[in-house]
């Protein structure tokens, strides 16, 4: 298993693990965080944007052109932004932190 922080908006943290394999947006749905992923992973939106932090945006694979594309549309962006459906959990995330921006709603869970 791989160990997630996530930070909310409120300062609030949340430690969770995730299944080598799955996406950081699952592990985060899983507990509970309002990263919506209304495409379900395909980007074909930014609901599930996250912040990841310094230290950790340096090891992450460089985001597509196509991800670029769909954080030009998030609310809150900043330098280390990353959709979480395109960051894989592996070995080499563990103890990965992420922010959810306070823009950040799940409109499905409401």
């Amino acid at each position: 298993m791989v160990k997630v922080t996530f930070i909310t908006a409120k300062g609030e943290r949340c430690d969770t693990e995730g299944q080598a394999g799955v996406s950081l947006l699952e592990a985060g749905q899983a507990a509970g965080m309002p990263l919506e992923g209304t495409c379900e992973g395909q980007m074909a939106c930014s609901t599930c944007h996250v912040v990841v932090t310094k230290e950790w945006f340096e090891r992450l694979p460089r985001a597509s052109e196509d991800e670029e594309d769909m954080l030009d549309l998030a609310a809150g962006v900043m330098r280390t932004s990353r959709l979480s459906c395109q960051i894989e959990l592996t070995d080499q995330l563990d103890g990965l932190v992420v922010h959810i921006p306070g823009e950040s709603h799940d409109m499905q869970r409401r």
